[in-house]
């Protein structure tokens, strides 16, 4: 039976008056359960990340089909101990299953849990057909998860009537925190070098295994409330989100959780708006999130990469002007050297106009009616410089690479926009050389 969003904040009206606005006591714990979730599967998923390993955990959570209905054909019952328990052992032997045919059976990491997973998937299709057919299995509950009907499971603890699946999804957030505080070295160490770990006493297998065992509880236990397909993007989208936001492990774990709980947040608000599934809104927001970051990251979003090459481009840009201009000041050419002609040399049609302009506000070039465009004192000593390198490093290819002389103009006018005045003084002391393979004097 369909049942919407919607449908269920009418089926009860009992609200806490919050300002102008309704809220439901099972909205909190609606609420509390999705973040929960999130950012448990965000904190693990990190290292997934990290590991390039994120296909695990949807391997994982499409594999603990045949550990649901084993666990049904053995007790006879569908409570929720025996399926945790038997979904958590399939998840631990997928994870286990694709090590050991990458490791033994020398097949790619990405090829062995595609051939577990697939083939624990239809294990479990073929068992629940011919073993369990008489059960009702919801499809909806496999695929978007009942998040919205968690505070209708209650245990009673203490006297407190709690949703199940928070109590189940809030130990494993304090499990995963309580690891990850414990061996936060050993994580660190196995995530970015294995050899070194080992090296150290560390044991990667054993971090290995221990991680993807908490993985595949993290993914069971989330199961139920964001379904299987679901489940990877809460373990990759804050991970990967963070990850675009930070290069520091400890800043990208923080993130990850910040970002997931936001997630479950803004995913459920939008979902009673827009009456639709809480699950698939709460990973359409943690995708959302994701594209932000891929957009605006201020180290490796398009954004600043698009203007990190744009500065670089007026900057070479700029340095050819003067360099230019410095030759020809060298040369003292009699002919006017006119706008048109040295933007046409600096094959900077466009941008040169505007570099020129800049340059001229400066006080780095001027014009003389005599002679067109020429440096002043300031321009000379910025582009005596940048010629500078250009014959330091022709220098270098020609003698101590043994590079034929008419070939390096090339390679040393892609260079020497790179080449740092230390660099430049060191290539100096080690050259001695007056003049470059041309014969024109180094300045």
């Amino acid at each position: 039976m369909s049942f919407t969003i919607g449908q269920f904040l009418l089926a009860d009206t009992s609200l806490f008056r919050l300002g102008s606005y309704g809220v439901r006591a099972d909205d909190v714990w609606i609420v509390a359960t999705a973040i929960a979730c999130c950012v448990a599967c965000g904190l693990v998923g990190c290292f997934l990340v990290l590991r390039r390993m994120a296909l695990l955990g949807d391997a994982i959570s499409h594999a603990i089909l045949p550990g649901l209905a084993l666990a049904f054909i053995l007790t006879g019952t569908r409570s929720p101990v025996a399926m945790f328990a038997g979904a958590l052992a399939v998840g631990v032997l997928t994870a286990v299953l694709s090590a050991g045919l990458n490791r033994f059976g020398k097949v790619s990491e990405d090829s062995a849990l595609g051939v577990v997973f697939t083939t624990l998937f239809a294990l479990g299709v073929l068992m629940i057909t011919f073993a369990a057919r008489d059960v009702d299995l919801d499809p909806g509950c496999v695929l978007y998860g009942l998040i919205e009907f968690t505070p209708f499971d209650t245990l009673s603890i203490g006297g407190l009537e709690l949703p199940r699946a928070f109590v189940t999804l809030g130990a494993i957030l304090a499990l995963t925190l309580g690891l990850i505080v414990l061996f936060y070295k050993e994580l660190k160490l196995v995530c970015f070098d294995p050899a070194l770990a080992t090296t150290l006493g560390i044991s990667a297998a054993v971090v290995h295994y221990g991680l993807m065992t908490l993985v595949a509880a993290t993914t069971v236990a989330s199961f139920e409330a964001v379904g299987s397909i679901l489940v990877i993007a809460m373990l990759v989208a804050p991970g990967a989100t963070a990850h675009l936001l930070t290069d520091r492990l400890r800043t990208m774990l923080l993130l990850s959780a910040l970002i997931a709980a936001l997630s479950a947040v803004m995913g459920y608000a939008l979902a009673v708006m827009l009456n639709t599934s809480v699950a698939g809104m709460i990973a359409s927001v943690a995708l959302g999130l994701f594209i932000v970051a891929v957009v605006f990251s201020p180290s490796q979003g398009l954004v600043a990469k698009a203007l990190r090459q744009l500065r670089l481009g007026l900057r070479i840009t700029r340095e050819d002007l003067l360099g230019l201009l410095y030759r020809a000041h060298e040369s003292e050419a009699s002919a006017p050297l006119a706008h048109e002609h040295l933007l046409h040399r600096a094959h900077a049609p466009r941008s040169g106009r505007w570099v020129l302009a800049l340059l001229k506000r400066q006080g780095l070039v001027a014009d003389d009616p005599a002679r067109g465009l020429v440096l002043t004192s300031r321009g000379l000593d910025e582009a005596r410089a940048v010629v500078r390198g250009h014959r330091l490093w022709e220098t270098y290819l020609a003698t101590a690479v043994g590079k034929d002389p008419g070939r390096v103009h090339k390679p040393a006018h892609a260079t020497e926009h790179f080449l740092s005045p230390t660099l430049q003084e060191k290539l100096s002391d080690e050259l001695r050389a007056p003049s470059d393979p041309h014969g024109k004097q180094i300045p």
